[in-house]
């Protein structure tokens, strides 16, 4: 799962940030302009190219001036490090009209005179996003933004540990930003009432976890929260009592007003139900999410029996695998096996951090064999900080800046309840030659226009990470018996246990046996996977929706191809133009193998 936090449309989502291209065309970096500028109406119909730099150069200035914060989890250099999202209403409503614009710009333009040129892959991604964020607005998420993976208490945590500081300049911005704090965190709670006013609501399950999660930020020394760290890492003094007053007299009073709404008047009205469809148009919300992360144009419905069908053929798998191993031919039988196993288990927090980093440093020394493209950016495995540990948070990515390197962020709660077939497979999907690879690959290629690293999509972009958890076992990098029979137990589960919630009743208990069936996650995982769902309807069909995806191109590839496929080519194929929709990289792929049909 990468982390990419952002405000803009869903603060716990990463709906927007990252990637890239196939054309050898220079993309035209943005321009100078105003975020209310419109693209000239003549400039688009005598030139479609320009009229989509025009209108993606307008999006990415829009973007970093609404909500900089999004810069600091997308590689994106920003020119001062002094604003914070407005979350009122009134300028929601405004953004909502800018990109209403930008996007009735965009469908005028003639993508049929794009093909070949950068700008089709501009083109791509603000489509897909501008019409995403526009049928999202069905679910008013702004009015139930309480959210365990990646909310904004978490989020802007994490971006007071990256505020630039060391300069008398940097030094002035970074107490300008978080002057606004508690403004920011008092707009949240007037959101929230409207929100229970109108009927929208959190899961009270995913309203405790944020409750602890406060609670643990809360319960830091100042000098030790996350929001001090811009004082921890400056030498001056005034700078130090400075932040340490906002800290003190601010941020940590505005946390403490949240946490104690949530607790003493939100969590008694929030809903009981898991689904999202309890909340006013709750189906559309559901539809409108799903394609969101996907890119597919599939319902709920058809993802739902697409994954039945893959987990059956899995288990067959699992059940191959499971005689070949223990000479067993029943999966539960199999898979209680693989949770018996004390080899398994880790004995020490410190064992899990070595074994992870190990993994890490075995995958990437292979990946010159699997992909042309080979980035030079680092990753680091990087422990969860303690006020996270045990809150829920998945084990995530963050891409690499300028000046840091990747960051594999990695919870070490409980090592001995973690598998180290589930841990191999956990550091493939995320690193190399997962989402390291993917991001690191899309930073690599200048011709892109830069809004492509601020917009992210769950259906190519997990979709990879999924694809390079089976990968990762044709380039021999499992050392484990178990890690090849959890990787296979567990793909596609999402696909029918997320619309299971959602759409099909199934209650949390259901939900937890389903998952746990795989024995890839400890039993922990069962009732954090469930409010995870609750909380991001829709996101963990996006994984194998992808995943399969990529394979059908894939084997379509081989077939067409025969002895001259070449999988770095493949790879690279996939991989240059980012995380563009599904639909337009099958398209891309499609257009690969008819050219080189015509050359053979």
């Amino acid at each position: 799962m990468i982390n990419l936090n952002t405000n803009s449309s869903k603060i716990a989502l990463m709906i927007v940030a990252t990637i890239f291209l196939f054309a050898c065309e220079q993309a035209t970096p943005p321009a100078e302009t105003s975020a209310t500028e419109q693209p000239p109406e003549a400039k688009m119909a005598a030139d479609p190219a320009a009229a989509v730099n025009v209108i993606a150069d307008q999006y990415y200035a829009t973007t970093l001036e609404r909500t900089p914060e999004v810069a600091y989890f997308s590689g994106v250099e920003l020119q001062r490090h002094d604003g914070m999202e407005d979350n009122s209403p009134a300028v929601r409503r405004s953004a909502e009209q800018e990109f209403d614009a930008m996007l009735a710009a965009l469908e005028r333009v003639d993508a049929t005179a794009l093909n070949g040129k950068t700008e089709w892959i501009t083109h791509a991604y603000l489509l897909q996003s501008l019409r995403a964020a526009v049928a999202l607005r069905v679910c008013r998420t702004e009015l139930w933004n309480v959210n365990q993976m990646g909310g904004w208490h978490s989020g802007y945590a994490q971006v007071a540990q990256l505020q630039p500081v060391g300069s008398a300049e940097f030094r002035e911005q970074s107490l300008t930003r978080w002057s606004k704090f508690a403004g920011y965190v008092d707009q949240e709670i007037e959101n929230l009432k409207l929100g229970l006013e109108l009927g929208y609501s959190a899961p009270k399950t995913v309203v405790q976890r944020v409750i602890d999660q406060v609670d643990g930020i809360l319960a830091l020394e100042v000098d030790q929260s996350p929001f001090y760290s811009p004082a921890a890492r400056d030498d001056d003094e005034t700078f130090a009592s400075e932040t340490g007053s906002i800290v003190t007299n601010e941020i940590h009073p505005a946390l403490k007003r949240y946490r104690d709404y949530l607790a003493d008047t939100y969590l008694q009205a929030a809903r009981s139900e898991l689904t999202v469809t309890a909340n006013p148009d709750g189906l559309a919300c559901y539809e409108a999410s799903l394609q969101s992360y996907t890119t597919l144009d599939r319902s709920g419905k058809d993802v739902y029996e697409l994954g039945k069908v893959t987990v059956a053929a899995n288990r067959e798998s699992v059940i191959e695998l499971g005689k070949a191993s223990y000479g067993l031919d029943d999966f539960k039988a199999i898979i209680d096996r693989v949770k018996a196993d004390p080899a398994d288990r880790f004995s020490s927090k410190e064992e899990l951090l070595q074994f992870s980093r190990d993994m890490v440093q075995k995958a990437e020394s292979e990946m010159p064999k699997w992909v042309g493209n080979m980035p030079e950016q680092p990753v680091v495995v990087v422990p969860f900080e303690e006020h996270e540990e045990g809150t829920g948070r998945s084990a995530h990515y963050r891409p690499a800046s300028a000046d840091k390197p990747g960051e594999y962020r990695i919870p070490l709660f409980e090592p001995e309840e973690q598998s180290r077939g589930g841990a191999e497979a956990t550091a493939f999907h995320e690193t190399w030659p997962g989402h390291h690879l993917q991001v690191a690959v899309g930073q690599s290629v200048e011709s892109l226009h830069p809004v492509t690293q601020i917009i992210w999509f769950s259906g190519p972009g997990e979709g990879w990470a999924r694809y390079s958890e089976a990968l990762s076992e044709e380039m021999g990098l499992y050392a484990t018996t178990t890690g090849p029979i959890t990787r296979r137990a567990w793909p596609a589960r999402g696909m029918v246990v997320d619309p299971g919630i959602h759409l099909f009743g199934w209650t949390r208990e259901e939900a937890i046996e389903f998952m746990l069936e795989s024995g890839r996650f400890p039993d922990t995982f069962g009732d954090e996977m469930v409010d995870r769902i609750a909380i991001l309807p829709g996101q963990l069909t996006a994984y194998d929706s992808g995943g399969l995806e990529i394979l059908a191109l894939r084997k379509m590839a081989e077939d067409t191809m025969g002895d001259d496929f070449d999988i770095r080519q493949f790879h690279d194929r996939i991989l240059e133009n980012g995380t563009i929709p599904l639909i337009q990289l099958r398209a891309h792929i499609v257009a690969w193998i008819e050219d080189y049909k015509a050359h053979h």
